[in-house]
């Protein structure tokens, strides 16, 4: 399993919100399955259609996800 990078900057860590705007720390394995980074986490209520990069202002669907 491979994780998935950011288009723009090439970054691995992301994040998705919820509805309150409350952010979970997640990455993207290369299945473009959104998995929380820290274990025991859960992603109930969370969007998992956008991403958000932590390194850049960068957003979108998990699919836009690069290997490299």
């Amino acid at each position: 399993m491979k994780k998935l990078l950011c288009p723009q900057c090439k970054v691995s860590a992301l994040y998705v919100k919820n509805g309150q705007g409350d952010r979970r720390s997640v990455y993207v394995t290369d299945d473009y399955r959104v998995v929380p980074r820290n274990d025991g986490e859960s992603l109930e209520g969370f969007d998992l259609e956008t991403v958000y990069c932590l390194g850049c202002s960068w957003s979108g669907s998990p699919r836009r996800l690069v290997l490299r």
